[in-house]
């Protein structure tokens, strides 16, 4: 059950906007220890929620990395996401009235810093490990940038230090279909719906990518040619998903977010950054990702000091963090015992 948090200041966005104030929705699992040496948090991706055991599968249960008998876990749900902390839907104080298309653009380095507002209220100080995958693996490596030494171990998994063309290009593409939908712009909750449907269509193939596709959609009888391909209702529920749960505003500003995640912004060049990290690292590539591939994950292994790196060999894509989690936890859970 997700408990919240209200810094009730003013709280200055990196574009210069000043949220009157910022409402942090969280889940926390198992105990914290009387040193507070075992927690863990985890950075969420796109469209999850604080509620780790939700999203990520057999994660949050014994004997995996992140056990509730011997981590206490946190989660924080990000700025401008549709899951109870401050973003489109919520309240404009100045206003009286939601946000909707008005809500400014966040970066990653503001999301973090809702988390440190988090980690401080709630008497954190340090994490046994940081851990995130995607644009959680984003808010990770801006956190142990920020902060480095708030975590003594740092997981990165499927992730980059700088959103490269290609990612944006599909993050483009979805945003032109959900202005495509006639309703986005009305202030309402419901607008933009059937362009968010489309847009998480276009993810869906960055996500998997084709031998997902060809492995898991193949028609049951490949050799028959039909109209009635079973991959087409896989991507028209897929659309409908999201469209019954998310909200069409979060979702355009979370993909701006993600296209302005730049490590070295600001900071001179992304290795040099990378070299100022000082927790214990973890960097995972997932073998078929189309949208941050092995490639992606060079720069931090050749640049950040102490790290050890892995490739899981999955056909699932991107999406392979979630669906390898067998994989993932043999790999997080030796790195964790590793002295």
């Amino acid at each position: 059950m997700a408990r919240y948090y209200t810094y009730d200041h003013p709280f200055t966005l990196e574009s210069g906007v000043t949220l009157p104030s910022v409402t942090i929705a969280y889940d926390t699992y198992g105990q914290m220890n009387a040193d507070r040496s075992n927690v863990v948090w985890v950075c969420h991706a796109l469209t999850a929620n604080s509620d780790v055991a939700d999203w990520w599968p057999h994660t949050v249960e014994q004997g995996k990395f992140l056990d509730p008998e011997r981590y206490f876990t946190v989660c924080a749900n990000f700025l401008g996401s549709h899951y109870g902390t401050t973003g489109p839907l919520s309240i404009n104080p100045t206003t009286g009235e939601p946000w909707y298309g008005d809500f400014p653009k966040v970066t990653v380095r503001d999301m973090v810093r809702c988390h440190m507002l988090l980690a401080e209220h709630l008497g954190i100080e340090h994490a046994a490990l940081l851990i995130g995958s995607s644009i959680g693996g984003f808010q990770c490596l801006e956190w142990s940038v920020m902060q480095p030494d708030f975590a003594r171990r740092a997981a990165f998994i499927a992730t980059t230090p700088r959103t490269k063309p290609w990612a944006s290009a599909f993050n483009e593409s979805q945003r032109m279909a959900i202005e495509c939908d006639p309703t986005f712009g009305q202030r309402s909750a419901e607008a933009g719906l059937d362009g968010m449907a489309v847009a998480r269509s276009i993810a869906l193939i960055s996500y998997r990518g084709g031998k997902a596709y060809d492995k898991t959609q193949e028609d049951a009888d490949p050799d028959e040619a039909s109209f009635d391909r079973r991959v087409l209702s896989y991507q028209r529920y897929q659309g409908e998903k999201l469209r019954r749960r998310f909200n069409a505003y979060s979702y355009y500003r979370l993909s701006q977010a993600v296209d302005s995640h730049n490590l070295g912004r600001g900071r001179g060049r992304t290795e040099d950054v990378l070299a100022q990290i000082r927790a214990r690292t973890l960097v995972v590539a997932i073998s078929s990702d189309i949208l941050f591939p092995p490639s992606d994950h060079d720069i931090m292994v050749r640049n950040i000091p102490d790290v050890e790196y892995h490739i899981i060999d999955s056909d699932f894509g991107h999406d392979g963090f979630l669906v390898e989690h067998e994989k993932l936890n043999d790999i997080i859970t030796k790195f964790m015992n590793r002295q």
